[in-house]
Parts: C-alpha cells; structure tokens; sequence
C-alpha cells in the first residue's frame, strides 16, 4: 500500500494536466470560473451545494453568496436525507 500525501498547494490544471501554482494564481482562476458562470446566465449555469451538518451560519452564507453574488437560487443543503 503507498502512503497517501496531503496536497499543501494548490495545483491547475492547463492542457489537461495538473501543476503547481501559486495561491494567488489559483484563486485568480476561481473567481475566473465563477465570472464566467455569471456571464453565462448563472441561474442555468451554476449550483451551490452545502452539508446538512454544517452549522445554520454556514448554510446562510452559501445560499446568500448563490444568490446575492452568482444570481442564482440552485442551492441544496442537503437537508432531505
């Protein structure tokens, strides 16, 4: 069995393959990605996911930043299981 090793970088992908990048430059991605989703009609393009077992706050903060930052109201916490 191989030990596994914790990820202590973020890594990207870019032609398909993962490399190591810095934190500034994967968070410029993210907020890329999430832009994107915005121009692309978030309310088709984008959904939030949250855990039943997260605390009420943390649930709040998840549907309002689908809804206040991306325009969309695709959010499930999960709370049906």
């Amino acid at each position: 069995m191989s030990k596994q090793v914790r990820l202590t970088d973020p890594l990207v992908k870019d032609d398909g393959r993962l490399r190591p990048a810095s934190w500034d430059e994967a968070l410029d991605r993210a907020a890329a990605g999430f832009a994107l989703a915005r121009e692309r009609d978030a309310t088709k393009s984008f959904g939030m996911f949250s855990c039943s077992k997260a605390t009420n706050e943390m649930n709040y903060m998840a549907q309002k930043f689908a809804r206040a930052v991306m325009g969309s109201n695709n959010v499930d916490s999960c709370n049906r299981t």
